[in-house]
């Protein structure tokens, strides 16, 4: 058998390299790297070196042998890839006997060395070291291509990966341990098994793509997999050789049909889509109005000459003031105060539409430029949050008129404006407050990875109110109606020792229609500079409702925040109305947050979480230009393994989606959705809305810098 699959492979490569000779001098596509069926860079089974385009997320689905795999794919970097899966598992031998399991695993993938002209790239990678351990495994992995059209890869690997054909660790001679690989104390999962890493026996393993168009691609590979857990229950290895053939249907989805280890067939599906990438190629949006040089003033700004002398409130000045928030209302902003003195305007402004503050802010000083008298030069825009005077801009009116259309003009705009804390608190129109917004819009609410149906969903109808009675106090919520789902069928119950905070989400969900998830009074205010507060009493989310308080400190031109959040709050009835259970906790938490550069933020909450359980949360997220955020978090606290359960601690990935990405026109909407393998009551933070720091960051110094390059769209 061993000298069948070496003549095989030999023979497919050398097809292959004959085939790639006849086509030179050929205009040949680029060899598409796939995802293999495990979700990550690779060729059927085996992994490759190279890597997908950076901050691509993926979904593929593949099938084979009663093994059914789920995997969300995300390029975090050019370099490296992390991926979650969900796999279920027919006939999986089990206790004595054999089940359909269901199994949760984590990878990631590192190319830590590109391709050359005479180098291959090279990558190494972990698979399910986050998990139960099904299939543990370590790889090194070298990838070349050949002409334009071919690529080899080989490779070495352990656990999983060095069951066939498996030999002596090559790096036992680095010490005699590496020649064993213990065994793996799954017990509740969810633990990270370094003890295994590249340990026990070795194996190669390899294989050749053909590019034989830009959509048709076929691969040969030899497997270094012996499926040992699931042979003979599941299916029976005839061979360890592999083809397959991919097709593109789609600029990004492609299909795979394979035949696998001699006996089974297996299909693929793989779609992905990059944040950098909108479906819509640029979006819908307007254009902005262009800036008028002084000189050329219209009536309409030269009839401001009165309004300096004028008392605030005479016809004239609230005339202007129309006007000029009509005009800014035309392009997405609301004006929420204006003062005029001598040669300067303040101008306070609310984003309604813009997914970067700092577009916002050029189309207000376009707009300003058009609509105030000529004597005005210096434009101090503040940028107003909650009815929170967060940040002002100083921007000269002669820098507009003279770098509209220069090449660098986005960069010295940004040099020449002046960024500070604002010095007092917002003034106001008279016509601001009170103010009054409804929404109705469809809702989505899903549950996952239940064993007894792993997708469940909910499809209604929400109506949202929100009435501002006076700068930075808000009345707000919510009522929602189930249209059509599912998720009132789960009958699952709760074992979990802890007091069950979120365990039986189940119960609210079957028992909850119509519902109202939240129903709060809020006070935004700013003790003193670089200091923002919050105060939130009601039903502050579906399961809990009390007060909470919190208070951040951030300057405007640092990076870095710090928060302080305190909470008491009583457990609500399952029906989501107006009761309350018995159980209540006091929590809270220190905060602190941090962004990297590159797009990339940390954040790091330590405190009390609602189980009455004192830990940690670690999250690392990674926001786009476009506002398009992934990222992953993960609490550790004193609950036990055992008393936590299954997946030992609480973890996850979580997407926010703008909707402005997808309809290509501005719009501040966006969908956010948290992925977590398992919800358990350990490690369980409350869900209270408008928490400060996402309000506030977007509107100092970095992230204005970051987005900046939009000033003139």
């Amino acid at each position: 058998m061993t000298r069948g699959w070496k003549t095989t492979v030999a023979g497919a490569m050398g097809a292959a390299l004959c085939a790639t000779s006849a086509m030179a001098g050929e205009t040949a596509p680029r060899i598409e790297t796939g995802y293999n069926s495990y979700g990550y860079p690779g060729m059927i089974d085996m992994p490759v070196a190279h890597s997908r385009p950076d901050g691509e997320l993926a979904f593929s689905i593949s099938d084979f042998a009663g093994q059914t795999r789920n995997t969300l794919t995300f390029q975090l970097l050019p370099r490296l890839s992390g991926s979650f899966r969900y796999t279920r598992l027919e006939n999986f031998p089990l206790s004595g006997g054999t089940v359909t399991n269901y199994d949760r695993s984590f990878s990631v993938h590192f190319r830590f060395a590109d391709e050359t002209w005479w180098r291959p790239a090279m990558a190494v990678g972990l698979n399910d070291f986050l998990g139960t351990g099904i299939y543990s495994s370590e790889y090194l992995v070298a990838t070349k291509t050949i002409g334009e059209r071919v690529r080899v890869t080989g490779g070495l690997g352990w656990g999983r990966l060095g069951t066939s054909g498996g030999f002596r660790n090559p790096l036992s001679v680095f010490g005699d341990k590496l020649e064993t690989r213990p065994a793996r104390d799954t017990g509740r999962g969810g633990k990270v098994a370094s003890q295994q890493f590249f340990r026990g026996d070795a194996a190669f393993f390899g294989g050749i793509e053909w590019q034989a168009t830009d959509r048709l691609r076929f691969t040969a590979e030899y497997s270094s997999d012996a499926y040992p857990r699931e042979e003979p229950t599941a299916f029976e290895r005839d061979s360890q050789i592999n083809l397959g053939v991919t097709y593109g249907i789609g600029p990004m989805t492609d299909i795979s049909l394979r035949w696998l280890y001699g006996s089974e067939i297996g299909v693929q599906l793989s779609t992905a889509l990059n944040p950098k990438n909108p479906p819509n190629h640029g979006g819908r949006e307007p254009a902005p109005p262009p800036v008028l040089v002084r000189g050329m003033a219209p009536g309409a700004a030269l009839s401001w000459g009165g309004h300096l002398a004028q008392e605030q409130g005479s016809d004239d000045a609230d005339h202007a003031d129309r006007r000029l928030a009509a005009a800014l209302a035309g392009q997405g902003v609301r004006l929420h105060g204006l003062a005029l003195s001598d040669d300067r305007a303040r101008v306070e402004i609310e984003n309604l539409a813009w997914p970067q503050e700092a577009q916002a802010v050029g189309r207000t000083a376009r707009v300003l430029s058009r609509e105030l008298p000529p004597g005005i030069e210096h434009f101090e825009i503040v940028l107003v949050s909650s009815g929170m005077p967060v940040t002002t801009l100083v921007i000269a009116r002669s820098d507009m008129e003279t770098l509209e259309h220069d090449l660098d003009g986005a960069w010295k705009s940004f040099a020449r404006a002046r960024l500070s804390s604002p010095a007092g608190p917002v003034a106001p129109l008279d016509t601001r407050y009170p103010g009054f917004e409804w929404g109705l819009k469809p809702y989505l609410l899903t549950s996952l990875f239940d064993p007894d149906d792993p997708v469940r969903a909910d499809l209604g109808a929400e109506l949202r109110v929100l009435f501002e009675a006076a700068p930075g106090l808000e009345f707000g919520g919510a009522l929602r109606k189930r249209v059509i789902g599912n998720l009132d069928e789960s009958t699952r119950q709760s074992n979990s020792v802890l007091p069950r905070v979120r365990s039986e989400f189940n119960i609210y969900d079957r028992e909850g229609d119509p519902t109202i998830p939240d129903l709060t009074a809020a006070y935004y205010f700013k003790p003193g500079e670089n200091l923002y507060g919050r105060l939130t009493a009601g039903y502050l989310e579906r399961m809990f409702g009390g007060v909470s308080g919190e208070l951040l400190w951030k300057r405007t031109e640092s990076p870095f925040a710090l928060g302080i959040e305190v909470n008491h709050v009583q457990q609500r009835d399952f029906d989501q109305l107006f009761g309350f259970q018995d159980y209540s906790v006091t929590t809270g938490h220190v905060s602190a947050y941090l962004e990297l550069g590159g797009g990339f933020h940390a954040q790091v909450d330590a405190g009390r979480y609602l189980a009455r359980d004192w830990g940690a949360t670690f999250a690392l997220d990674r926001e786009f230009g476009n506002g398009w955020r992934v990222g992953a978090f993960a609490t550790f606290t004193d609950v036990s393994e055992d008393d936590f359960g299954e997946g030992s601690f609480d973890k996850g990935i979580r997407i926010t989606i703008p909707l402005s990405w997808i309809v290509g026109e501005p719009n501040k909407t966006r969908y956010s959705t948290t992925i977590r393998p398992l919800l358990r009551d350990g490690g369980a933070r409350l869900d209270v809305g408008g928490r400060l720091y996402e309000r506030v960051r977007p509107l100092h110094k970095p992230a204005l810098q970051r987005g900046w390059g939009r000033f003139w769209r």
